[in-house]
């Protein structure tokens, strides 16, 4: 199991940060990389030429090796949001189709395909959040309800933000592949925890930020496309989606051809100088550490909470249907709407979300934080 990195941090003892899925803390070497970068852009004449390409690909890398991928099928993006527009404007839903989405998503993998469904004559479908937290069920049984319109697209979160739920990815795009559908995932709150291997799930897309578990800032976002995605059009037109269009060239617009791979749906503006470096340093570490340790140490502490929380007034999921990253309080006469600020007045930290409170600790949390927050929630909550 992997030990406490809390001293990779800058996290004072009396702090009991426990809101990662909101967005976590950068570790200590995150921040000398944007010191770094910002010092770069304060003097950019002393660049290498080959800084920028050598910074595209080394962030490339390091996106690929969280989920299993190959850095030519990874486009560099600034958010979920742009990923799911870029997937929208390549993927065919047929008119009378329908769309699988998660009710109470999060709005990425959602409101494109809902701003779409009118004119695209498709309809978008609702998976009803389940009582039971079984969200992999729920998900295979509107997959296979009888009557339905054709199922063109599953695009889901693959852990709930609001309630913690995990699904089981597996199971579900094999379920789709047998349809005939697409598949899209929101990893948000899953790349660089729990293991993910594209070559064996094969989604359409995958797509996940760097600003929660991978430990890394805002704006930086990266977009696996499957290999049968890429010949479609970009969301942006730029000069790097092109072959042989260049600044430096004698010929401006030598090659007007699309790139190759999945380069040709990176974002404009992707020399950023400060940012990437950071997003790079953060995925770098949590791949040093490796799934395995990772969910072996996060579950102990989730598990821990669960247990401390006991016969407390709230509820939680199953162990088996949660992630082990996450751990979400039902509170079934309601949640008082002070809870976190008087959480907070004692320096612990988590996250109302949809009448739960959502805990999720990463790698700089211990059992000394779980402790605290079970005597603190104990004493302002009850």
């Amino acid at each position: 199991m992997l030990s406490s990195q809390r001293a990779l941090f800058d996290i004072p003892r009396e702090v009991c940060f426990l809101n990662a899925a909101a967005w976590s803390p950068l570790p200590l070497a995150v921040q000398e990389a944007g010191r770094i970068g910002v010092g770069r852009k304060g003097q950019p004449w002393k660049l290498d030429a080959r800084f920028m390409a050598e910074q595209h690909e080394r962030a490339r890398r390091a996106a690929a090796a969280l989920i299993g991928a190959e850095p030519v099928d990874i486009a560099l993006i600034p958010s979920v949001g742009y990923g799911v527009s870029t997937a929208g404007k390549v993927l065919d839903v047929p008119r009378g189709s329908r769309v699988l989405v998660l009710e109470n998503d999060h709005t990425s993998p959602v409101l494109e395909w809902m701003s779409r469904a009118a004119a695209g004559g498709f309809t978008v479908e609702p998976v009803a959040q389940p009582a039971d937290g079984d969200w992999t069920s729920a998900v295979l049984e509107a997959m296979a309800r009888q009557g339905a319109a054709p199922l063109a697209l599953v695009s889901v979160s693959s852990v709930h933000w609001s309630d913690g739920g995990a699904l089981d990815l597996p199971r579900i795009a094999a379920a789709g592949k047998a349809q005939g559908a697409a598949l899209l995932i929101d990893a948000t709150h899953d790349a660089g925890v729990r293991r993910i291997d594209v070559k064996t799930l094969d989604p359409d897309f995958l797509i996940f930020p760097t600003y929660k578990w991978v430990l890394g800032p805002y704006g930086r976002a990266f977009m696996y496309v499957a290999r049968r995605h890429q010949d479609g059009v970009p969301l942006e037109q730029t000069a790097p989606a092109r072959k042989g269009v260049s600044a430096e060239a004698k010929i401006y617009f030598r090659d007007l051809a699309y790139a190759d791979g999945a380069r040709r749906y990176d974002m404009g503006e992707r020399d950023h100088f400060i940012t990437l470096e950071m997003a790079a340093v953060g995925m770098e570490m949590m791949a040093g550490w490796g799934n395995d340790p990772i969910v072996e140490r996060l579950s102990m502490l989730t598990d821990r909470l669960a247990d401390g929380l006991a016969n407390s007034g709230v509820r939680v999921l199953d162990r088996k249907l949660r992630a082990p990253h996450l751990l979400c309080l039902a509170f079934p006469k309601g949640m008082s709407d002070d809870l976190p600020q008087k959480l907070a007045a004692e320096n612990v930290y988590a996250a109302p979300r949809l009448g739960r409170l959502r805990i999720s600790p990463h790698v700089y949390n211990d059992e000394e934080d779980v402790d605290r927050f079970v005597e603190v929630f104990k004493r302002v909550a009850l």
